[in-house]
């Protein structure tokens, strides 16, 4: 899957789950599809949603100071409110609630102005549109997509015309997003619930590049997408390609206020390590309130991620996936012209770090953020089968609380073994 080359540059993006169920701090949409809240109850969230203190210059510059390259805002859930001006219907922020303007025109503009690339996610389905369930998926994935009546028709209720419909009701939102905004990325979601015929995906790839030829596009485009989407569960195997792991910074994707289950900024740190030394990006999701602020615990957790980025960000941008598992017990990560490893300790080294099967001779070893130089030496080694490099290990002032990052300089591109040894 081809994708721009920013994309794979970015490393760290943020996600933003914001819109009227951050009001009652229930799920986002699945609130009301599963039950939880009764449909009315979910809807009037509209009635008291204010973005009272909307600063998405405030959101720029701090996901600027956590290291972030780009953000993804839920620009329409699968709920179906609509956080712009749509001229789809009147469910939207700006027609139905105290808000009363669009919100994301600013929040681009405030992103492009701090450098970031603007990302806009966009859910196929829309549980609230009248045509939406007029269709089912021939092979539903579960019993609760076929039996959902926000998701699907009853046997024998199915209608084409009426799904025709939805599909040009979907694309013109798309369109208008495209147009109006210039997204750099669209972040899809809820293709689970049609077959990639029923979404007429070739026809919506082909409108979105019209309009945008360099829009990046997630998984859930299915087979028109640029890159792979896997979701909280960090991948053991990278997937194929360029790639990106959205995972939230509690347990919620929106705003919760139950929820206080915050990873810690060494957990995150961790987290962003394992991704970039496989090759792929972290998206990091907060929850804004309904007034637009971001949680104290969440906005901590982005300038701490922040302050270890900066301090190590040769490590993050401007490389690629590191070395195999087996040959250094952490994660790493490999300079674009391969002739810099940059090893990643979680816990504090203990008299040495080693790195196995590196045949390529090192000229220098140091610590990242403080510049000190370690000793190190090859033992052993029998033809072909590279001895093991043994680093001493970084003093205690030089041991980062997070994750310590050893740079080891090569003589040379990197080259290893990756044999099973003399016989």
């Amino acid at each position: 899957m081809p994708t721009q080359p920013w994309f794979r540059e970015a490393k760290l993006g943020v996600f933003l789950h914001y819109g009227v169920y951050a009001v009652d701090g229930v799920p986002e949409s699945w609130a009301f599809y599963r039950g939880d809240v009764p449909h009315e109850r979910y809807m009037s969230q509209l009635g008291r949603f204010t973005a009272s203190a909307y600063d998405p210059g405030e959101w720029a510059a701090l996901f600027a100071r956590a290291g972030a390259r780009y953000a993804v805002l839920t620009a329409r859930h699968h709920d179906g409110v609509a956080l712009w001006d749509t001229g789809q219907g009147d469910l939207s922020v700006v027609a139905r609630s105290p808000a009363g303007r669009d919100l994301v025109a600013p929040y681009a503009e405030a992103m492009r102005e701090r450098g970031l690339k603007v990302g806009l996610y966009y859910s196929h389905s829309d549980w609230n549109h009248p045509d939406y369930a007029t269709a089912v998926h021939p092979r539903p994935h579960d019993e609760e997509i076929r039996t959902n009546p926000y998701a699907s028709a009853r046997p024998g209720q199915e209608d084409p015309e009426a799904w025709a419909r939805f599909l040009a009701y979907r694309d013109a939102q798309v369109g208008e997003l495209v147009t109006r905004f210039r997204p750099d990325l669209l972040w899809f979601d809820g293709e689970w619930e049609r077959s990639e015929e029923q979404w007429g995906l070739p026809a919506l790839a082909e409108l979105i590049l019209a309009g945008n030829p360099d829009t990046v596009l997630n998984a859930r485009m299915l087979s028109h997408g640029d890159y792979a989407t896997p979701e909280q569960g960090v991948p053991v195997v990278a997937p194929e390609g360029p790639w990106e792991l959205c995972l939230t910074v509690n347990d919620s994707w929106g705003f919760q206020h139950h929820d206080h289950r915050h990873k810690s900024v060494r957990q995150l740190v961790r987290h962003l390590a394992e991704t970039i030394g496989m090759g792929g990006n972290l998206l990091l999701a907060v929850g804004p309130r309904e007034d637009g602020t971001i949680p104290v615990e969440q906005a901590a957790r982005l300038e701490g991620l922040g302050e270890w980025v900066a301090k190590h960000s040769a490590a993050v941008y401007g490389t690629v996936a590191g070395l195999p598992a087996g040959h250094h017990y952490g994660p790493s990560t490999l300079s674009a012209d391969r002739r810099t490893l940059y090893l990643m300790c979680f816990d504090a080294p203990r008299e040495t770090v080693s790195l196995r099967g590196l045949r390529t001779p090192v000229k220098r070893v140091r610590v990242m953020g403080s510049g000190t130089a370690l000793e190190h030496r090859v033992v052993g080694g029998l033809g072909e089968v590279p001895g093991v490099l043994w680093i001493d290990a970084p003093q205690a002032q030089d041991v980062d609380a997070y994750a310590t990052v050893l740079a080891v300089e090569l003589d040379g591109e990197l080259e290893l073994y990756r044999g099973t040894g003399r016989d």
